[in-house]
């Protein structure tokens, strides 16, 4: 594929599945406020120039703009699309009006409106799993190995074809995957194998080396890794109900991950150069569409389940920080002062725009390398 082709593909590919996962975003916030009565002036995909737009019978413009980079919600007593409300607009209003604004809502209904959005990303992730589930049914590699790679930590420490791991630190290992995420996470760091060999229970002290390895996409990645694959598959179809309660474990999990991940980058445990931006999201959405349906419906629910994550921070501008300052005002029995709440927006603010910088940095230096 040429440069031009490919650049235009992952372009387009970024724009659907980001398009998609936005607008379900929005959605979330957009019809719970109407549930609460409140009056929405602006349902907009993506920021700036307006390419299209359509106002409908309840009084709400529909926008489609050029940037695709997110969108937003505009409620009436709102300023802007990130929801600092018009305190002097609000001032002026009659008690209908008010009774129409988001601020004339009381708290609960306030804090309800700002979830809506990260809830319908979890939800579409717990959707999404729940079809794939559905449809291929629960692929489980048994921890069993199959073969050891020469010169690896486990050749050196002396695993051998056909043991199988039960536990890892004393913490009992269900599959493969569960073992090969806690290696991942362990570079350099010793971890005590219990091993099944036979009839006999061994245990073995491995230390997994930081390697260069293949992700999902087939980009280089550092990672700690033992030398060993499995190949014992066992599938098990779920009907619907066994879906669904699967599904939810997995996003629980995943959710869990995306934090622990998170918090590691804040204590200095992972490198800020690992961040991914719009470039590489880019990248990723063009991979997966070349590798079919379900892997675009998959990373569709892992995006939308990171959106819903990310916005759940209490960093002021995202709703997280909402949700934070409308906690404050429940237990004070009044809101912070608008004064306090623009200079924490302003914080926000910024702090956003510097990791939005941050990753295209990474992602641009990432190109070159």
């Amino acid at each position: 594929m040429a440069l031009t082709q490919l650049i235009l593909h992952n372009f387009l590919s970024f724009v659907f599945i980001i398009s998609a996962i936005v607008f379900i975003h929005e959605f979330g916030h957009f019809i719970v406020a109407r549930w609460c009565g409140v009056k929405v002036e602006e349902f907009s995909l993506g920021f700036g120039y307006q390419l299209w737009s359509r106002l409908d019978k309840k009084g709400t413009r529909w926008k489609l703009c050029l940037l695709p980079f997110g969108g937003y919600v505009k409620m009436f007593g709102d300023r802007n699309g990130a929801s600092m409300p018009d305190s002097k607009a609000i001032a002026k209003m009659s008690k209908s009006d008010k009774k129409k604004s988001f601020l004339g809502k009381n708290v609960w209904q306030r804090m309800a409106i700002v979830a809506a959005g990260p809830f319908a990303n979890f939800l579409l992730t717990i959707l999404i799993f729940t079809f794939l589930l559905q449809k291929n049914g629960l692929n489980t590699v048994l921890p069993i190995v199959d073969q050891v790679l020469p010169e690896s930590a486990a050749f050196d420490a002396g695993l051998q074809k056909g043991d199988k791991i039960l536990a890892i630190d004393s913490r009992q290992v269900v599959d493969f995957e569960e073992m090969r995420l806690v290696v991942l996470d362990s570079a350099d760091k010793e971890l005590l194998f219990t091993i099944g060999r036979g009839e006999q229970v061994l245990e073995m002290k491995i230390t997994p080396r930081n390697q260069i390895r293949k992700d999902f996409f087939g980009d280089d990645v550092k990672m700690g890794t033992l030398g060993v694959s499995a190949s014992e598959v066992i599938n098990k179809k779920l009907n619907l109900g066994q879906s669904l309660v699967e599904a939810n474990i997995q996003t629980y999990k995943t959710t869990q991950a995306i934090f622990k991940a998170l918090g590691e980058l804040i204590t200095g445990k992972r490198s800020v150069k690992e961040l991914g931006g719009p470039i590489k999201i880019a990248q990723y959405s063009g991979k997966t569409v070349d590798m079919g349906v379900d892997a675009v419906i998959w990373f569709v629910a892992m995006i939308s389940l990171n959106l819903g994550v990310m916005n759940l921070l209490p960093v002021p501008v995202l709703d997280g920080g909402h949700l934070f300052f409308y906690i404050i005002e429940s237990i004070r029995g009044k809101p912070l002062s608008q004064k306090v709440q623009n200079i924490a927006f302003q914080v926000g603010l910024s702090l956003v725009l510097a990791l939005m910088a941050l990753t295209t940095f990474n992602d641009v230096m990432q190109l070159f390398h």
